[in-house]
């Protein structure tokens, strides 16, 4: 369902701004890192092997979001490298194929909180001082049409993903309740059912039009509205 959508200011492009995408070697993730560099972003590609950044005009970075020393390692070169952090997307992700919850496997659990919910939460942390820095740090979140919590979707199983999903929302509506007031504009983004390992092919949607709105939430500048959740560029309920 979507939601009054409010006017948006957007940058006309990325040329001042630095850029760390995660899970950016492929699908939806190596879209988005490829729609900010060619806006003009400094764009640090995460991947947990980071030779399987192929992209010329990005600085590939190793980082496996469950990996805390990884996190610290990732952000201090980007602090080392480049002085600055505008962009934060938290891409990485995987989908357990879970059936309900009593059937649930534990480690299907765990592993999937720790790679979408935990790592992101850890990777804001440590990329806050960074992000509060400069005029409008943006944080920009994928969650998915399967945590819309109040939506009435949330029947069919695979609770592993759908929670971590509404974990995400949470953190994105801290996040602009905590430092909203000092420049912080964190979004998320569910990118639609998209061809990717995880959405499989018979996804309606490609990887580049999943990409369409992070990249473009990406953009928003200083004291554009955060905390919601958006689809297509129009915001949508939880």
């Amino acid at each position: 369902m979507t939601q009054p959508t409010p006017e948006v200011e957007l940058k006309a492009d990325l040329t001042d701004d630095v850029a760390l995408v995660t899970g950016a070697n492929r699908g939806i993730g190596a879209e988005i890192a490829a729609g900010l560099a060619e806006l003009g972003a400094t764009v640090y590609a995460g991947a947990r092997d980071p030779a399987a950044v192929g992209a010329p005009d990005q600085r590939a970075v190793e980082l496996d979001v469950t990996d805390d020393e990884a996190i610290r390692a990732a952000v201090d070169r980007i602090d080392r490298e480049a002085g600055s952090l505008d962009v934060l997307v938290n891409n990485a992700g995987i989908f357990s194929r879970s059936g309900p919850l009593h059937e649930m496997d534990e480690a299907d659990f765990d592993r999937t909180m720790a790679v979408n919910f935990r790592g992101p939460v850890m990777l804001t942390k440590a990329a806050l001082p960074l992000l509060l820095d400069g005029a409008g740090g943006r944080v920009v979140s994928m969650s998915s049409g399967l945590g819309q919590f109040s939506a009435g979707q949330m029947d069919g199983g695979y609770p592993p993903y759908r929670l971590s999903k509404v974990g995400l929302g949470g953190l994105t509506a801290y996040l602009d309740g905590e430092y909203g007031d000092r420049g912080l504009i964190a979004n998320a983004v569910s990118p639609g059912w998209v061809q990717t390992d995880m959405g499989g092919n018979g996804a309606p949607r490609s990887p580049s039009k999943g990409a369409e709105t992070p990249v473009w939430l990406s953009r928003f500048a200083p004291g554009s509205p955060g905390g919601r959740l958006w689809k297509d560029r129009e915001v949508v309920s939880w």
